[in-house]
């Protein structure tokens, strides 16, 4: 039989000559091995076992033919350093989304010092975002929304293998919590316009309802706007992970509804306008 090495080296020919990513080829092979990556390294020159290798093809197989995401491949992945479960119920949570979650976390350090705060996550899908939050703030009480029945038990699985309690709701957007009241509102929506091209990986793969965000990818972030005067307290936050090249346009919405807010973009680790904050009455 051949090494972990020989093994990786296969695979990432096999996957280069798709012009797929080799990256993808790496996290199969810590799967089926078994191994954390400091043992892979150690092991590299030793024999891997049979059936563990036929797993690893396998599965480099649904990548690289049948075109599956590598997350649902393994059935999970590491967001903000915890382990979420993935299906295709859902978006698979992305890096980048973990910015939002460490600057939310400043945000509540800087306005609300270690008080007690209600949180709610408006189109929470997998649960990363509202389950992060509650694993690293233990004052936050955290709610989340979502109109698939699907992926909120997804969330539900994911908020029970994260021992964390989070209060879930069905329904459009913020219709489901129309009479309960917030101070910080989160929310990472649909936001690729109808007409844009998607990569086939996520657009066989991850549920339409959760990608298109109508004509101009705006379509959620007015309906939250508008509807947010309804759940949150006179001082509040809104933080928003959005379309790069949507900045102009969701300040302007946001100082429509919220003339008097602090409203402030950053980029993320890529120098893209990814997350919009609106800062309310403070």
């Amino acid at each position: 039989m051949a090494s972990y090495k020989q093994i990786l080296e296969k695979g990432k020919k096999l996957t280069r000559k798709q012009n797929k990513e080799t990256s993808a080829t790496e996290l199969l092979l810590l799967h089926f091995s078994k191994l954390e990556p400091t043992d892979l390294y150690l092991k590299f020159d030793d024999e891997m076992p049979e059936t563990e290798a036929n797993a690893f093809f396998e599965g480099l197989n649904l990548y690289l033919e049948k075109n599956l995401p590598v997350q649902q491949i393994i059935g999970y992945v590491y967001f903000y350093g915890h382990k979420f479960k993935v299906t295709n119920q859902a978006l698979i949570p992305r890096f980048e989304t973990e910015e939002l979650v460490a600057n939310v976390l400043m945000l509540y350090d800087e306005y609300f010092e270690n008080q007690k705060v209600t949180l709610v996550d408006v189109g929470t899908g997998s649960g990363c975002l509202a389950i992060a939050l509650a694993k690293e703030e233990p004052n936050l009480s955290v709610s989340a929304t979502d109109i698939s029945k699907e992926a909120l038990e997804l969330a539900k699985e994911n908020a029970e293998l994260l021992d964390v309690d989070i209060e879930f709701y069905q329904g459009d957007m913020i219709q489901p919590i129309l009479n309960k009241k917030f101070d910080i509102l989160v929310s990472n929506p649909p936001y690729i316009p109808s007409n844009e091209e998607v990569d086939t990986l996520i657009l066989d793969n991850e549920p339409h309802i959760a990608l298109f965000g109508g004509e101009d990818g705006l379509f959620f972030y007015r309906q939250i706007i508008k509807d947010s005067k309804h759940i949150l307290n006179d001082k509040a936050i809104i933080a928003f992970e959005h379309a790069y090249d949507k900045l102009e346009e969701l300040q302007t919405m946001a100082k429509e509804t919220y003339p008097n807010a602090k409203i402030y973009t950053l980029k993320d680790m890529q120098g893209l306008d990814r997350m919009t904050f609106i800062i309310i009455g403070f």
